[in-house]
């Protein structure tokens, strides 16, 4: 220890350095040493208690300590997705080996960039010489190049063209913030000036100057008032766009249908098409404005304050070299610990879309609900929404408490330290900065000087502060950047998947429990994605329906039936049972075009010669009007030649006339949801079918609401009309509207053939018969029974039958391998007669 303190000593002497200051400086780093080793455990435990208690902070903050810790695993499946993005399929099916390979057969880098406009013109062509140089660039460096990409087809979607109302609203923005910009350092200059008068007490001048001040005001507030509203009005011009754009795409071919029931890409569309473009337009509009003008602002003022310097005798420009030193160091910094604030928010933006879905969810079935009684159920789905939602807005919250205080660290404090430099040094450093001696200066001339360097400290100092505040919008305009790119992904992958859905190109995962519902036939395979191959073919005729060995499978990929094959004529009736499921509602869906057929060939009219009509009808918002021709117009209904007295003939027919006897008559507005009963929607439905008057009629338990006697009436309407039928009921008193029967069997068979009314009904009758009779049959038994033990004698036809059953179940058990070999014979036996039957009803 001795040698050590002399070391120190003869060190200390030969540098010439107190003793005390080397004690000093040893002890301090002894202390350090010691409490790194012995302290830093307790504070590091102190640092845990403290953020402990933040957290249950900030859930009694949100209110999180009051909802449940956690859900169930099938629940936490259909609340949300894990962090990392990889989200589960829904439902109770579950991710097995093949959903796991499927991952990672799948692309990894899918990228979101089919989309866009495409009108041939020469903004085409740059768009794909610059997507394709990106392209190149990636290839070369590796950098991923996505979200440029992407942001430059939504640029050509918000911007069309030259000759635009955005382009106008871009240059008048872009004139007033550089306006904005000269005037920031006019009225510098001119603070300035004031100062300096007010120094040198001249009243003339100072009144002049402030004169001045209070006139640049007004164009001043003008000028800063225009800026926010050509931001806000340019925002809604690009929200316009992509509004227009998204709705477009989402009311083609019936994508807001297949986008939620056949594609599982996107969640939540209707959150996608509000909220994400909305949030998404007011930062582009906002962050052009953050860069542009700090840009213009960091060029002048360094321009300005350089051109002062010079006037003030000295060479500045070492002030703004360590400024700029200091910024580019700033971004480096910020942008190496800055948090991935997009996918952060992106994430946010997806739970709020949830959280949306599932208040929708309650409203839309508010009356299930409260039948079960299911509010509790519910509540607690909502709760761990809105729990999911608020922890990652803590999370969001929680970043930027710290990346926030470290970069007003850097942009406030250092900054302003350098400021202080970038004024100091032109002062000190000028020729004109001479020493306070009485016998080389005047009292004047030293108040001239002192009344100059303050105008100039005055001067420089609000250019300074415009400076700073310029590059700290810079600064932080990178991260809106980062928050941009989350909604630029979201809003990219909207356009994307509407742009596939739209031209019947869907994507869902298959996992193998689907697989192993049913086996696929020969026309049918599972393509890369998991997914079933779409193979099958469309053909648009005139007078039939024919399907040729067409599959039914649902979009979730559960095969209901293999195979199937008829053909429905104009001259046909066509009546469709089976159990539920079996694939009735199925058949519908794949003959509007609403599922795709993924083998063998359909032959179908055009969507206007077929109405379907379902069996809650819907209706839309409008007039009574409106209901009867939807989903025509006005319009189009002058066009058809039909007047509304048609239209009150056709409420005739369906006995809803008493809706016109008010004094609006067609014109009367209701909320015709609430307004109607299940039976009047019904008849409203039926209406419609009466109104186009197609060839074929497909209908699902449409009038299941209405009485026997009206229901009739409408299907004979409907027939003297010249309408084929194809309906789906479960009521005998529609057999005799119809010519041939369609009966599914609920396990992937079927069975076609020419419908005898009077047969069948007899044949119901009796089986009725027969139920009534076996629900006596134990009654009885029991009665029989209870006389045995009263008399106390025995029955013969119990004592058979017990005989009987024991002979069965022991015949039943020892041929065991024979009655396979039966049920082999009967399923040959039962695909023959299909097939029987199927030419049977086509010779007929």
């Amino acid at each position: 220890m001795s040698t050590v303190i002399s070391k120190l000593r003869h060190f200390s002497e030969q540098r010439q350095i107190s003793h005390h200051h080397i004690t000093r400086a040893a002890s301090g780093l002894i202390f350090a040493a010691y409490f790194y080793k012995f302290g830093s455990p307790l504070v590091g435990q102190v640092v845990r208690k403290v953020q402990s208690k933040a957290v249950s902070l900030q859930e009694r903050i949100t209110g999180l300590d009051s909802f449940a810790d956690e859900p169930d695993e099938q629940q936490q499946q259909s609340v949300d997705a894990n962090h990392s993005g990889n989200r589960r399929t829904r439902g109770d099916r579950s991710l097995s080996t093949s959903s796991h390979k499927h991952r990672k057969n799948r692309d990894p880098r899918e990228d979101y960039t089919q989309f866009g406009i495409r009108d041939g013109s020469f903004t085409d062509f740059f768009v794909d010489f610059v997507v394709k140089t990106l392209r190149q660039f990636q290839s070369i460096t590796g950098i991923d190049v996505t979200f440029a990409i992407q942001l430059i087809k939504l640029i050509r979607i918000m911007v069309p063209g030259v000759r635009t109302l955005e382009v106008l609203l871009l240059i008048l923005h872009t004139m007033a913030l550089i306006s904005r910009t000269f005037l920031s350092i006019f009225v510098a200059n001119l603070e300035g000036q004031v100062v300096k008068y007010i120094v040198r007490r001249d009243v003339v001048n100072f009144t002049s100057m402030l004169s001045q001040w209070l006139l640049i005001a007004v164009p001043a507030t003008f000028i800063n008032s225009s800026i926010r509203f050509l931001e806000n009005q340019l925002a809604l011009a690009f929200r316009t766009r992509l509004v227009r754009y998204g709705y477009e795409l989402y009311f083609r071919n019936q994508t807001y249908y297949s986008v939620s029931n056949l594609d599982g890409r996107l969640e939540n569309p209707d959150h996608c098409l509000t909220d994400d473009l909305i949030s998404f337009s007011q930062h582009c509009a906002h962050l052009y404005s953050s860069v542009t003008k700090p840009l213009l602002d960091l060029f002048l003022t360094t321009y300005t304050l350089l051109k002062m310097s010079k006037k003030m005798g000295s060479y500045g420009g070492s002030g703004q070299l360590i400024a700029a030193i200091a910024i580019m160091s700033t971004h480096g910094i910020l942008r190496l610990v800055s948090p991935k604030f997009g996918s952060l928010v992106s994430e946010e933006a997806r739970r709020k879309g949830f959280l949306r879905s599932v208040h929708a969810r309650v409203i839309t079935n508010a009356e299930e609900i409260a039948f079960y009684g299911g509010h509790q159920i519910e509540l607690k789905i909502v709760q761990k929404a809105y729990k999911r939602l608020a922890q990652q807005m803590n999370v969001i919250y929680n970043q930027r408490w710290w990346y926030i205080m470290f970069e007003q660290f850097l942009m406030k404090y250092v900054w302003s330290a350098i400021g202080m430099i970038n004024i100091a040094l032109p002062v000190m450093t000028s020729s004109s900065c001479i020493k306070m001696d009485s016998s080389t200066n005047s009292r004047g001339d030293n108040n001239d000087d002192i009344s100059e360097r303050t105008q100039y400290m005055t001067t420089a100092k609000n250019i300074l502060i415009a400076g700073g505040d310029a590059a700290e919008r810079l600064m932080s305009s990178y991260k809106e950047l980062i928050e941009l790119t989350g909604y630029t992904k979201r809003v990219a992958k909207m356009f994307t998947v509407f742009e596939e859905v739209s031209q019947g190109k869907y994507k869902k995962v298959v996992t193998e429990s689907i697989r192993r519902r049913g086996a696929l036939n020969d026309h049918l395979k599972y393509g890369k994605d998991g997914s079933i191959e779409t193979r099958g073919e469309i053909v648009e005729v005139d007078d039939h329906i024919e399907l040729f060995e067409v599959p039914i499978i649902t979009p979730n990929c559960d095969i209901i039936v293999p195979s199937l094959s008829l053909k429905i004529t104009k001259q046909m009736h066509l009546l469709i049972t089976g159990p539920n499921g079996c694939g009735k509602s199925s058949l519908f869906r794949m003959l509007a075009g609403l599922w795709p057929i993924f083998g063998g060939k359909l032959e179908r009219p055009k969507t206007k010669d077929m109405f379907y009509i379902p069996q809650r009808p819907y209706m839309s918002l409008g007039t009574l009007r409106d209901q009867i021709i939807y989903p025509d117009s006005v319009e189009d209904m002058k066009r058809n030649g039909i007047t509304d007295d048609d239209l009150i003939k056709i409420l005739d027919l369906v006995e809803l006339d008493y809706l016109v006897k008010s004094h609006e008559g067609l014109n009367r507005r209701s909320d015709w949801k609430d307004t109607l009963s299940g039976g009047e929607k019904q008849r409203i439905g039926t209406g419609r079918l009466y109104y186009h008057r197609p060839k074929f009629a497909l209908l699902d338990e449409c009038t299941s609401a209405v009485s026997i006697d009206v229901e009739s009436k409408m299907y004979q309407t409907i027939k003297d009309y010249g309408i084929s039928l194809v309906t789906i009921t479960h009521r005998p008193s529609l057999w005799k509207f119809h010519t041939h029967l369609l009966q599914f069997d609920g396990v992937g068979g079927w069975r076609l053939e020419p419908l005898d009314t009077n047969a069948r009904l007899s044949l119901r009758e009796e089986k009725l018969k027969l139920e009534e009779q076996l629900e006596g049959v134990p009654k009885m038994q029991e009665r029989l029974l209870k006389l045995c033990s009263i008399l106390g004698e025995d029955s013969i036809r119990l004592i058979n039958h017990k005989n009987g059953n024991s002979d069965e179940e022991h015949s039943t058990d020892s041929s065991t391998p024979k009655s396979e070999e039966a049920t082999d014979a009967s399923d040959s036996h039962s695909h023959a007669s299909n097939e029987s039957n199927f030419s049977d009803c086509f010779d007929h």
